[in-house]
């Protein structure tokens, strides 16, 4: 029986391919405390042992999935990618190619000191960076090494040795050097320090919200009273007695006629308002002060919740603040921001920035959310369908800039077809942020090719490598493991101490800057649990987009260090 299944999958080999996959996803969403394997180690690990069987994967299934990665990476962080090169995210950014630079040097060194080769130190950078995407542009540059088939097959197969051995310190240990020893290394109360942010930036935390059976925006009426204040008002003069609160008067019930209540409209005593704001202010304030009425039809309005993609270039950069005071905004509630390539949730505060890229979740009336809509950008709605023609056309023009040639100095220099693929998803994520009319990949979409790209290829690295795996092992040894830990623990204490003391970010962000420029999601989520915030997330998104982009291109950038 088992004969026949080894040679089936040495026959079919995609079937091994699959297989590894359906272990790796499994295996690798186990976790503790947050912290585990992941998909990606998981498959390598499976496909090694289902590669004992001697199996060989050909055609260029490989680099298909490679490439199909690397575009998804550069959409994903392109619009925050740009934003920190170019405009107020620029200390973020340069912070990130900083501690980009303290990775590539650190697992540089290792492999200088402990004798490694190439292939290993590969394995050793991307391992112990928990870069994976390093690996195949590094495979590239041993590829046109020039070497004998054999060396060449040699470094390669070390390549996922060292990776193996290295990333799971380079998982654990980065999250907990970040989010448990880099506090006290710093004298840091993350708690302290994340609550003095938000209240410093005009914050408060809120319970309850969507999903459960309290609300944050409401919608109430309440009678004018004969002496009330705002009787004789027009609306808008209504509306600026509170002026931090954000209360709107949306519609008016004056005798038997129901009308929309507009900015000029003139309030009178007898009347019956709608009113929307924040549930405390409607209940604790007016409601102190004013009759509440029971009004079904004043009341029965049609609200909508919209996720709205923000290209607006005259919102990109400005503060919460400073758009709610634009006409547009009138009536229009945010609950919610989201950033970046990993979706992040950005704290709600009167100071925070709106970018390009983000995704605003908008509630309000229907009238009004279309109006802010309209101002801000796109509405996300969901749908099924990729603009396939985009994808393929995109990847086509990054790999064939990549695949150019150019000869400096007698030396071949080039981005490879990968390269391109990361670039061109740079730019046209970027340009998708800015001009969304075409280029539609919905996050499902991205996410497949994302980790399913990823893993593809480093099932075939597995299964490739598999026979070679445990005498490459054996002859690592140990020491590669301590050479691994080296790898993590070095530029992760170096940033800490760069970003604290020669950028001064703000305690509250500096741990999630950190985690951002070495791209470990792990330990932004054990920063934000001790932190009992989202804050630190402030500091992730540029600083992520710019380090996962690096960190991959050092994968070649390694290998031509070390020839």
């Amino acid at each position: 029986m088992f004969e026949w299944f080894a040679n089936t999958l040495r026959q079919y080999p995609e079937i091994a391919i699959f297989l590894s996959l359906a272990l790796g996803y499994y295996f690798g969403s186990f976790t503790y405390k947050g912290l585990g394997l992941g998909a990606v180690t998981a498959t390598l690990i499976a496909a090694v042992i289902i590669g004992q069987l001697g199996i060989e994967v050909a055609g260029p299934l490989k680099p298909f999935f490679f490439l199909m990665f690397l575009f998804a990476v550069g959409y994903g962080v392109g619009p925050q990618f740009v934003r920190g090169i170019a405009k107020d995210g620029l200390p973020q950014a340069i912070f990130a190619v900083i501690v980009c630079v303290f990775c590539l040097l650190g697992a540089y060194l290792a492999a200088i000191f402990a004798g490694y080769d190439v292939g290993s130190a590969a394995g050793l950078y991307a391992g112990s960076q928990t870069i994976s995407a390093s690996m195949g542009l590094a495979t590239d540059a041993i590829n046109r090494l020039g070497l004998p088939a054999e060396q060449t097959r040699n470094l390669l197969d070390a390549m996922p040795v060292a990776y193996a051995v290295t990333y799971i310190f380079g998982t654990i240990g980065s999250a907990v050097i970040i989010a448990l020893i880099g506090p006290a290394l710093l004298g840091i109360d993350l708690e302290t320090a994340c609550r003095k942010y938000e209240e410093s930036h005009g914050g408060k935390k809120a319970v309850g919200g969507p999903g459960t059976a309290w609300h944050q925006f409401e919608l109430r009426a309440y009678r004018v009273r004969k002496d009330g204040q705002i009787a004789g008002k027009t609306v808008i003069e209504a509306e600026r007695l509170l002026p931090e609160q954000r209360i709107y008067l949306q519609r008016i019930r004056r005798g038997d006629e129901v009308m929309d209540a507009t900015s000029d409209t003139v309030i009178q005593e007898g009347d019956i308002v709608s009113t929307v704001g924040r549930r405390e202010i409607l209940v604790g304030l007016i409601g102190t002060a004013a009759e509440e009425v029971d009004d079904r039809e004043l009341l029965a309005v049609q609200t909508e919740g919209v996720d709205v993609y923000v290209t607006s270039k005259e919102a990109d950069g400005r503060t919460l603040a400073e758009l709610a005071q634009t006409p547009w905004a009138r009536g229009v509630f945010l609950r919610k921001i989201t950033r970046g390539a990993t979706a992040t949730d950005i704290p709600i505060l009167p100071d925070t920035q709106i970018n390009r890229g983000d995704i605003l979740t908008l509630v309000g009336r229907i009238q009004d959310v279309t109006r802010a809509t309209k101002a801000l950008g796109y509405p996300d709605r969901a749908t099924d369908v990729a603009d396939v023609m985009f994808i393929g056309a995109a990847i086509s023009i990054g790999a064939l800039l990549g695949a150019l040639v150019y000869n400096i100095g007698g030396v071949p220099l080039t981005l490879s077809t990968s390269g391109g693929a990361l670039i061109a998803g740079l730019f046209f994520g970027w340009l998708r942020s800015v001009r969304p009319m075409f280029g539609r990949i919905p996050s499902p979409t991205v996410w497949f090719m994302n980790s399913v790209g990823l893993n593809v290829f480093i099932a075939i690295v597995g299964i490739a490598s598999g026979p070679k795996f445990i005498a490459g092992l054996q002859q690592l040894g140990f020491g590669l493991f301590l050479w691994g830990i080296f790898a993590t623990t070095l530029p992760l204490v170096l940033a800490m101490y760069v970003g604290k003391y020669l950028f001064r970010f703000d305690d509250a962000i500096l741990l999630g800057a950190v985690s951002g420029a070495r791209t470990t999601t792990a330990s932004l989520g054990m920063v934000n649990d001790r932190a009992k915030s989202q804050i630190p997330g402030l500091g992730y998104t540029v600083t992520y987009a710019v380090g996962n982009t690096l960190l991959t291109i050092w994968g070649m950038v390694i290998i031509i260090l070390l020839t």
